[in-house]
């Protein structure tokens, strides 16, 4: 049988992408997990209101900004051309070819509430769940393993757990930190820094 190139999907809102972001996807790569890493930035989260005015063009100029330092890293706008909101199973129905083997990356939180997104049944079918978890974290890894029999139980789940460094940072904490005037020194990149002011962004 021919080898199935690994293609990891990586996706969020990216409102801005920081260096936790990247550390997510740098550990991806490392781990030996996949081929190449896509991501995707949404165009409209199904579970978020879009507070802070940044338009989906503006989320993926930083995100190509951000990224740009893996040659099997692809920054995609295949969610924001589609428009509406972005469910996972219709991008990984889009993205699915019958020589590729998708691995969908996630976070605890995100990993204890697939089974209530959008058609389950079709994201655990297309792809493998990868989910980070991050050193020091409160989640318990008993819930994790229970969540994890039950997919398996109920969709035919493949999941696999990487453990990675943590780094305490959100995209809301540097959004507040901009808008009130204060340092982001070491959490975002020079680049999407200069273009947050360039653009005036989270002011």
């Amino acid at each position: 049988m021919a080898h199935l190139k690994r293609i990891g999907l990586y996706g969020g809102t990216f409102s801005p992408p920081h260096v936790g972001h990247i550390h997510a996807a740098r550990t991806f790569l490392a781990l030996g997990e996949i081929d190449e890493l896509i991501i995707m930035p949404t165009y409209r989260p199904p579970h978020k209101v879009n507070h802070d005015r940044t338009t989906a063009e503006q989320r993926l100029a930083m995100c190509r900004l951000a990224f740009d330092f893996s040659e099997r890293i692809t920054v995609s706008d295949l969610e924001i051309l589609r428009e509406g909101k972005s469910y996972t199973s219709d991008t990984l129905r889009a993205l699915s070819r019958e020589d590729v083997r998708l691995v969908f990356l996630c976070g605890t939180d995100m990993f204890l509430t697939l089974d209530e997104w959008h058609e389950p049944e079709v994201i655990f079918a297309l792809a493998e769940i990868a989910c980070i978890r991050r050193e020091n974290e409160q989640t318990d890894g008993e819930a994790l393993l229970r969540k994890a029999n039950d997919y398996k139980a109920r969709f035919g789940a493949t999941v696999r757990f990487l453990q990675a460094e943590a780094i305490e940072l959100s995209s809301s904490m540097i959004r507040a930190r901009i808008a009130s005037g204060k340092s982001t020194d070491g959490m975002l990149t020079d680049a999407v820094r200069a273009y947050v002011n360039e653009k005036e962004l989270y002011r």
